[in-house]
């Protein structure tokens, strides 16, 4: 086996997509991720890390060879360059199809799912989304030196000045932070709401600013700087998804972990009624305060400012009717996921945003005689790699292949 260094130039080809948005490829029997190909495709890569081990290698498309057919041209001119849309060389249907494979095999490998039980798995885009442009509502620009404002090169400190990202909504590119100077700044916040709120905050500072959002049948009051999904459209649809999947019923007892502003508290409180109790858990000072702005109509919501872990380790094993969580990139983990199970809710809501976190805490799911009753996926962000994906735990029988795929 030829060793690889940094720097080699290489021809390959390209086999399939991988975890995190390169594509595999091997060179001499070594596993090479190259970002910016589709499998199918032959490149020319430069190797920019071959680490010690000799395991794997990573690579850069330097030209393509043998293209594939669902290779565009970018929409954008700093694609390639900034690091925040890896994925807009690929058509988006074929974007799409990509993260479905990328969502297969991280549950077969990980969750040790059959492998013909996600065969018709589909990645869905968000209502009203045509183009996969125009989506992103809060954006955190970069500046340099010179007070200019720009987005990160991929996996860099390094700033690529823009003139407009196209991913942008356009209430952000509204606010012209590109097109202005912001000497003494490190970053520069940007966020436009859907109810018409709009600030750029350099260097931003929780409680310097508030902001409306309309999701759910309510409207919400944010700390700018607090979590609130980036698409338009990413809040309606997960409420829905994840009350479809729940089913709550008046007088249940809600469980939401990693609660954050509190949307599916707040979204699925009427849904178990005055009888009923949402225990809602963060571990984000800001996003509690931002939940209490916009929940204070809700006396059935309980907010607890406190991790995760530690909640449930204090509360202990009492039993609930339904859990929703959803946490970081990183996951829940087994501590929790075994913790939480403990309370024997009727269903768990899993919302993920990394599928191998989420299939790793599926596999623990599944060691405890729980079982994936549904899972749907959606495209909440559009030329890149990351794709959001609801699962549906259960106690009962696995379904049968023919009902596992959500047809919301």
């Amino acid at each position: 086996m030829t060793s690889l260094r940094t720097g080699d130039h290489i021809e390959v080809d390209v086999e399939s997509v991988a975890h995190g948005g390169s594509c595999v490829a091997r060179h001499d029997g070594r596993v090479v991720f190259v970002r910016g190909t589709i499998p199918g495709e032959r490149v020319r890569a430069r190797v920019v890390a071959a680490p010690r081990h000799g395991r794997f290698a990573r690579a850069e498309t330097e030209e393509v060879l043998v293209a594939s057919p669902d290779r565009v041209s970018p929409p954008c001119r700093y694609a390639g360059a900034c690091g925040g849309c890896d994925w807009q060389h690929i058509r988006l249907e074929r974007q799409r199809s990509l993260k479905a494979d990328v969502v297969r095999e991280q549950l077969t490998r990980l969750a040790h799912e059959p492998s013909d039980r996600w065969r018709d798995l589909e990645v869905r885009p968000v209502p009203g989304d045509r183009d996969g442009l125009g989506w992103r509502t809060r954006m955190r620009f970069a500046v340099n030196a010179q007070g200019t404002a720009g987005l990160h090169a991929h996996h860099s400190h390094d700033i690529v000045p823009i003139a407009r990202c196209l991913i942008a909504s356009s209430g952000v590119d509204d606010l012209g932070v590109t097109r202005r100077s912001w000497d003494g700044a490190a970053e520069v916040l940007a966020v436009s709401s859907n109810c018409g709120d709009r600030v750029a905050l350099p260097d931003p500072r929780a409680g310097q600013a508030w902001i409306r959002e309309e999701a759910a049948g309510r409207t919400w009051k944010l700390d700018a700087t607090a979590f609130w999904q980036v698409h338009p459209g990413a809040p309606d649809i997960l409420v829905d998804v994840v009350r479809r999947g729940l089913r709550p019923r008046a007088g249940e007892h809600l469980i939401d972990l990693y609660s954050g502003a509190g949307l599916f508290a707040g979204a699925l409180s009427a849904d178990v009624g005055a009888d009923g109790q949402v225990d809602a858990v963060e571990s984000d000072e800001v996003a509690v305060r931002s939940a209490r702005r916009s929940l204070h109509d809700c006396p059935t919501v309980r907010l607890h400012h406190d991790t995760v872990d530690r909640w449930l380790s204090t509360r202990g094993p009492a039993p609930c009717d339904l859990i929703v969580l959803d946490p970081p990139r990183s996951g829940a983990g087994r501590d929790v996921m075994t913790a939480l199970l403990a309370m024997n809710p009727r269903a768990v809501a899993y919302v993920a945003c990394d599928p191998a976190s989420l299939a790793r805490d599926i596999a623990t799911a599944k060691e405890s005689g729980w079982f994936v009753e549904s899972l749907g996926c959606w495209d909440l962000f559009p030329m890149t790699h990351h794709v959001e994906c609801v699962a549906v735990l259960t106690r009962a029988d696995p379904p049968t292949l023919a009902s596992t795929r959500d047809d919301g």
